[in-house]
């Protein structure tokens, strides 16, 4: 198998696991996976398709400024620059992008901060905190609809191998060294919104 088959397989691995928790909602989100790293070369899921089908024609392979390599009916997803930033200003090797009910709830209640912090939580160890008393602060970015703007605020916060940005009313994007970090990082997150919004509830009917 070749290293471009490998990480297809990574690819559709993940998003089938994804597609059961129904986080692809009217065909939203987008998924990638690096392939080279020189020159960079990396998988992406095709625009506008069903993500709970299996076809061949779910990823194509786009360049480092997310053009098609090869010439292809299909076309990247609409957010390919989002993750063109996280693969050339970091060594990551996943990046993940979905829109959940809950994590676009946490980015209008939290967007005027620009960030929300979460600290005291177990499961904050998925990020490669373990201290007693850590924190994990992702920040909420305007969702502009010119892509090459939102590309240019969301990189702002592109600073290691391994993060999480919110999109105001739009999804998260993660990324990781590789596809499992960059999943981690999505369920954690996405656990902690959840937990979040049922504890507030809880709160408000006290």
């Amino acid at each position: 198998m070749s290293l471009l088959e490998q990480r297809w397989e990574e690819l559709a691995d993940i998003k089938r696991v994804l597609a059961k928790r129904e986080w692809f909602p009217g065909t939203s989100g987008n998924l990638a996976i690096k392939v080279n790293s020189d020159p960079i070369s990396f998988l992406v899921t095709a625009s506008g398709k069903d993500k709970t089908k299996e076809t061949s024609e779910d990823f194509l392979l786009v360049d480092s400024t997310g053009q098609p390599v090869h010439d292809s009916q299909l076309k990247p997803s609409a957010e390919t620059l989002l993750h063109v930033e996280i693969f050339n200003k970091t060594n990551a090797g996943c990046s993940l992008h979905v829109h959940t009910v809950d994590n676009n709830v946490i980015s209008e209640l939290y967007g005027d901060q620009g960030k929300i912090t979460f600290k005291g939580q177990e499961i904050i160890k998925a990020y490669g905190l373990w201290e007693e008393d850590a924190e994990f602060t992702i920040p909420i970015i305007y969702n502009h609809a010119h892509i090459p703007t939102l590309a240019e605020d969301f990189s702002e916060f592109v600073k290691g191998d391994a993060g999480a940005v919110l999109i105001r009313n739009h999804g998260i994007t993660v990324w990781g060294r590789d596809a499992l970090e960059a999943k981690k990082f999505l369920e954690a997150s996405e656990f902690l919104f959840s937990y979040h919004l049922k504890l507030m509830a809880l709160k408000a009917v006290r």
